[in-house]
């Protein structure tokens, strides 16, 4: 019909040859009107509807793809069917080497030129892969149950003893056999529950060990390796939280021992802020990042007073950032009560500090600040000076940790195993 219409039309135009090119004008535009006129209505709407669906289906199909390549992935994985904390030929082998820990050996047989290994003491070594190193065996990998088994000795039994000393050496054992227990981890591709478990008392661990060890000689701890394991753990634990199905009872708490641990970091703080409103109005996310804000804001006064509130672990974490705020602290006030004739109480500047007037008195002398024997303190801008190399030991200023340190605060870096 519509055909029809045009044709008649256009015969009329031919016609009519001095209005020929006003019609041709008229006829496209009426055209254009009439099958505009007959389209559907909602047109566009239905189009963004095709489009949306169309954008859907794109979504569930890369997710069922993502699903299909991380159960690939798990196929993929060795298979571990090691049930020892150490595999046999490992410890025939470290045995017949006389390579064995005094941690690792049967009891009485220490002074034997070859001392008997114990199975049921012996953790698998940390090896580095090498070529022709077949590091995927199935008696050679301990399963996620072993693992987490191997972990729950190793603090409860090695890093909690209060029998195993010097605790350097402690260390130096459970921080070995813990990246043995990492090798495993990565090489099977562990992830879940057990993933979380492991990495949460590791944390704890290294944690633990960073204010320990503060101020040993670097031949026996490294701080610097130390921290480089323990952020790599965070890291891995905080990526399980994220992309695990949970619930986790324990993010709470090692999320304010990251943000803790890194007081200004702009990344441990966004982490923090972009977490479900639930989890950031818990009571110690909210200090935690009430110590961060002050420790943004050079506040060292209210940052010292909320330190106060923090439990043992919780000031583990953050000692080391201490002594920046102690000295940044000074610093101010000897600008602040720069005068000749302005004394500031001792015992008051302790309380600032969080420390023992004894020891306030040390810490002001290493930074060149004159105390008197009335006990009061000579702020002087120009007497203030930067200690030398290791004439500052942390360790004798871990007054706020130190405090806290009881059994019932010890079961808090080192938990029963489940």
């Amino acid at each position: 019909m519509l055909f029809e219409q045009q044709s008649e039309y256009f015969c009329v135009c031919i016609l009519n040859k001095g209005n020929y090119f006003n019609h041709l004008l008229n006829f496209f535009l009426n055209s254009t009107q009439l099958q505009s006129s007959r389209a559907p209505s909602g047109g566009w709407r239905s189009l963004r509807n095709k489009q949306q669906c169309q954008n859907q289906s794109k979504t569930q199909k890369n997710e069922v793809e993502a699903e299909d390549q991380e159960k690939e992935i798990k196929e993929m994985a060795p298979r571990a069917s090691c049930q020892t904390m150490c595999p046999a030929q490992e410890l025939w082998n470290r045995e017949s080497q006389n390579r064995l820990h005094c941690f690792e050996v049967v009891p009485g047989t220490e002074s034997f030129r070859k001392p008997k290994g114990d199975p049921l003491r012996a953790v698998k070594e940390y090896s580095r892969p090498a070529a022709g190193k077949d590091v995927t065996k199935p008696s050679y990998l301990r399963p996620p149950d072993v693992l987490l088994k191997t972990v729950c000795y190793l603090i409860d039994e090695i890093a909690g003893s209060t029998s195993l000393h010097p605790w350097t050496e402690v260390y130096s054992f459970v921080f070995d056999r813990l990246r043995s227990v990492k090798q495993d981890m990565i090489i099977q591709r562990l992830s879940g529950k057990d993933c979380v478990a492991i990495l949460e008392l590791t944390v704890r661990f290294h944690i633990y060990a960073s204010y320990r060890l503060c101020g040993e000689p670097l031949r026996i701890y490294d701080p610097r390796i130390n921290d480089t394991h323990l952020q790599e753990y965070l890291n891995w634990l905080f990526d399980c939280y994220k992309t695990g199905t949970g619930p986790y009872p324990n993010q709470e708490e090692f999320q304010t021992l990251g943000l803790l641990y890194n007081l200004g970091s702009s990344p441990a703080t966004q982490d923090v802020l972009e977490l479900p409103e639930r989890l950031r109005q818990t009571p110690s996310l909210k200090l935690a990042l009430a110590i961060n804000q002050a420790f943004l804001e050079g506040n060292h006064v209210h940052l010292l007073r909320l330190v106060q509130k923090l439990d043992f672990l919780q000031t583990c974490a953050l000692h080391r950032h201490l002594v920046t705020c102690r000295r940044h602290l000074l610093l101010i006030y000897s600008h602040g009560y720069h005068s000749r004739n302005c004394r500031f109480p001792l015992d008051r500047l302790a309380q600032l500090l969080s420390l023992e007037p004894s020891l306030t008195a040390e810490l002001c002398q290493v930074y060149g600040i004159e105390v008197n024997q009335h006990n009061q303190v000579l702020f002087s801008k120009s007497a203030f000076t930067e200690p030398e190399q290791g004439e500052l030991n942390c360790k004798l200023y871990h007054s706020i940790g130190a405090s806290r340190l009881s059994p019932r605060d010890r079961g808090k870096w080192i938990p029963t195993s489940p």
